[in-house]
């Protein structure tokens, strides 16, 4: 997947100072990484993470993106360099509409992945090779991982990255979310521990 470089600036946050860099990929959405420090040397803390409207900006309490969006930017503010991928890839792929599709089947008694089965969808349509390409992009091949998800730390290892660490994101449960997080743990298989 091609990627162009079309702008980059400083992005200070309640997190400290971040630079902001936007790439324009061949799905015609625009992408970013949001780093801090020099990447290169030891392996640097990544997050990839998937746009979630309603979690990262609308501070839903529906899911736990925002959350460990704020826990990885914290986490990359602490040790003072690392990156977020912020991929826009809405509701694990499906989209915005059909994300809140999604949400009126939970309403209805529907876990997250028999919603997205129910609208024809898979219960992640997500993939991981434009995270691939802004590594590459980034010069890095050697990181430490923020991921509950086993099946983004899988793709990574496929296409050659070394996951020298992976660093568990449990942040954010609530009463909103708990039946969300325990499909998430039961069905796709995300290394979640918290009750």
């Amino acid at each position: 997947m091609a990627l162009e470089h079309i702008a980059e600036s400083v992005l200070p946050t309640q997190f400290g100072e971040f630079r902001i860099s936007v790439y324009n990929a061949a799905d015609g959405k625009e992408h970013v990484v949001l780093s801090m420090g020099d990447l290169k040397g030891e392996p640097p803390l990544i997050r990839i993470h998937s746009e979630c409207l309603t979690g990262d900006a609308l501070f839903s309490l529906r899911c736990d993106c925002g959350a460990q969006l704020e826990a990885a930017l914290e986490k990359i503010s602490d040790e003072g360099r690392g990156a977020v991928l912020y991929l826009r890839q809405e509701g694990r792929g499906i989209g915005l509409g059909n994300k809140i599709r999604a949400y009126a089947l939970q309403d209805r008694g529907a876990d997250t992945v028999e919603a997205n089965h129910q609208l024809g969808f898979p219960a992640d349509a997500r993939e991981y090779s434009l995270a691939i390409e802004l590594l590459k992009c980034l010069d890095l091949c050697h990181i430490k991982l923020m991921t509950n998800n086993p099946r983004k730390f899988d793709a990574l290892k496929a296409a050659g990255i070394e996951v020298v660490e992976r660093v568990a994101l449990e942040s954010g449960r609530n009463p909103h979310n708990a039946k969300y997080l325990d499909a998430k743990r039961a069905k796709l298989g995300h290394w979640l521990t918290l009750p």
